[in-house]
Formats: C-alpha cells, sequence, structure tokens
C-alpha cells in the first residue's frame, strides 16, 4: 500500500537547502556513520518534510522520526514539544538525541537507534 507519510512538497526546497547548507556536525556524523542503508540495514530519509515541519530524520518502515536536539533547542522547549505532540498525533514517533550525546559518545547514540528499532519490530 502507498503512502506518502504526510509529506509536504511546498517545503521541498527549504529541505532540500537544508540538507545541503545548514547540518550539524552531529548530524553528519549520525548520517554518515550510523543512518547510512548500509550500517542500519532500513531506508532513512534526512530532512524529510512531514506535514508542516522538517524533520531531521525519518525511517518509514517505522515511521520513527529522529530528530537531534543541539543548543538552539535549549529555548524551544514548549515549541518542540508541540511540534512532538502533532507528530505522534499524525501516527508518527518521535525519538530525541541531544548533539552533545552524539558528539561525545557516538557508539551509545547509535546503540540507543539500534535499541529504539529493535523495540518497533
Amino acid at each position: 500500500m502507498f503512502t506518502n507519510n504526510h509529506y509536504n512538497k511546498a517545503l521541498r526546497p527549504l529541505a532540500r537547502k537544508l540538507r545541503n547548507n545548514s547540518v550539524s556536525k552531529a548530524e553528519k556524523m549520525l548520517w554518515k556513520q550510523v543512518l547510512s542503508r548500509k550500517q542500519i540495514g532500513v531506508r532513512v530519509l534526512r530532512q524529510r518534510p512531514i506535514n508542516n515541519y522538517i524533520v531531521d530524520f525519518f525511517i518509514p518502515d517505522f515511521k520513527l522520526i529522529i530528530e537531534i536536539d543541539g543548543s538552539s533547542h535549549e529555548l524551544k522547549g514548549e515549541e518542540d514539544m508541540i511540534r512532538q505532540t502533532n507528530l505522534e498525533a499524525l501516527g508518527y514517533r518521535v525519538f530525541r538525541l541531544r548533539e552533545q550525546e552524539i558528539l561525545s559518545d557516538l557508539i551509545a547514540a547509535r546503540d540507543k537507534i539500534h535499541y529504539a528499532l529493535i523495540c518497533l519490530k
């Protein structure tokens, strides 16, 4: 059965720009060393437009969104909660990692993601 997972075509140019220009060091590390299909075994999309948001990473087979919270998120607590609530209302699961967590211990971050996928299977 085909599903577009609430893909928002209008956000495509912004998502592309974010993919190419605005990716943090933690996101790059996670993408290259953990979330590539070769590493994780499932399709992962980055900077994916879903509804009115652009999520950091999306694993369609599990309807799992992975968000990386950097220092800018310290001031966005309420905004992040509203965003997460709206995405969960659409049937997604949101998994959050702190940027510093990834930079300081990528293996532990990888293990948390793998564990989440095992639990969702």
